[in-house]
């Protein structure tokens, strides 16, 4: 299957960070990768008090500033203390249903990599569990993970077990770079946080820090459960709200112009959806909530959290087409934020010539009624 333009540099990214297991609170490995990927590529990347990654094109920039919003995170094990040589006690920090937590399920013990697998539910805790060892570790475990392929990439597919959120990343690190390599001049700063799947943790430090500036555009980016409206295939969803929140009008506005633009030009090679996604709450309301201006887009998502049918674990899974019209969105978005004002206003414009005219029409009604014609 023939790809798009530009597919190589996001599926390389995209492999390079799905490499790197994670989960709430241990995300380094990832965030090495984020670092190592932004000095590659001529990016600024700075880590903030709580180790969340702020990514910049320049140092310095007057523009409106565009945030590109995503999280390294994915649902986890964190170890807390240890039973006996080969059993150790860890809590499961993330949304996943208890039904889908069966004993024996397999996995990986970090940073050492060991083979493990699920044990007993703790009593009288939520989410505690025994992770069982094959064998005895010299150095203390930090956190485990679901024994599931990392990265494939096949056909139109990107598969593994954490698509959630570094697809995201991924694509605010591939829109940064199609920038700086076309050498924009627009002020585009990658929000990465830490903890999400614990309560937007990290986004919230970085909302509440004065690190961005109060007039930032805030676009939240997401892998996000596929549901009734929006199907896989079928290009980027612009995310109208989420379970908690509706986003900004304008902003939404701005992002739905600039994707209807690139549709019609583009024909097949760009497609895009719009809808509000309920099945979760995202870091755009956590922006939006403190004060910023907030959009959001996200692709739909397979098994989300690693959720499969039956109750089994298995990889999520993503359209790399809709990934990669993701971040053509975004980067064409990025490249217009100077026309924000003009294309939020065509709405505007519309509803003042058709007012014109429905106000000329009942005129021109009221003066034949009141002449008898």
């Amino acid at each position: 299957m023939k790809r798009p333009q530009n597919a190589a540099l996001f599926l390389d990214i995209a492999r390079r960070l799905m490499s790197q297991p994670a989960a709430p609170f241990h995300e380094h490995g990832v965030a090495a990768e984020v670092q190592a990927i932004c000095d590659e590529h001529g990016l600024f990347c700075d880590a903030d008090a709580t180790g969340n990654l702020i990514v910049r094109l320049t140092k310095a920039c007057k523009a409106r500033p565009l945030v590109l919003a995503a999280h390294m995170d994915h649902p986890g094990f964190e170890f807390i203390r240890r039973r006996d040589a080969q059993t150790w006690i860890a809590r499961f920090l993330g949304g996943v249903p208890e039904s889908y937590f069966r004993k024996g399920i397999p996995l990986r013990v970090m940073p050492q990599g060991a083979p493990a697998r699920l044990g007993r539910r703790v009593p009288g805790k939520v989410k505690y569990f025994e992770i069982l060892l094959r064998k005895p570790l010299i150095d203390k475990p930090g956190f485990a993970v679901w024994d599931l392929p990392a990265y494939r990439a096949q056909r139109d597919r990107i598969s593994g077990r954490a698509c959630d959120d570094l697809i995201g990343v991924a694509a605010v690190l591939a829109t940064l770079i199609r920038l700086k390599r076309a050498r924009v001049s627009t002020n585009v700063i990658g929000a990465i946080s830490r903890a999400e799947e614990v309560g937007f943790h990290g986004a919230l430090m970085i909302a509440t820090s004065g690190i961005l500036k109060r007039d930032a555009l805030v676009i939240s980016l997401e892998t996000s459960r596929e549901l009734p409206g929006v199907s896989m295939g079928r290009g980027v969803i612009v995310r109208v709200g989420d379970r908690a929140s509706v986003f900004a009008s304008d902003a939404t506005r701005y992002l739905g112009e600039i994707a209807s633009h690139l549709a019609k030009n583009r024909k097949e090679a760009f497609q895009f959806q719009r809808a509000l996604m309920g099945g979760g709450t995202c870091e755009g309301t956590a922006y939006q909530e403190f004060g910023f201006s907030t959009a959001a887009v996200c692709v739909a998502l397979g098994n989300y959290h690693n959720c499969a049918p039956g109750n089994r674990i298995a990889a999520e899974y993503v359209s790399i087409a809709d990934a990669l019209s993701m971040v053509e969105l975004l980067t064409v978005a990025a490249k217009r934020m100077g026309s924000f004002d003009v294309l939020t206003r065509k709405l505007s414009t519309r509803l003042q010539k058709l007012l014109s005219e429905a106000r000329l029409n009942f005129s021109r009604r009221v003066r034949k009624s009141k002449s008898g014609e």
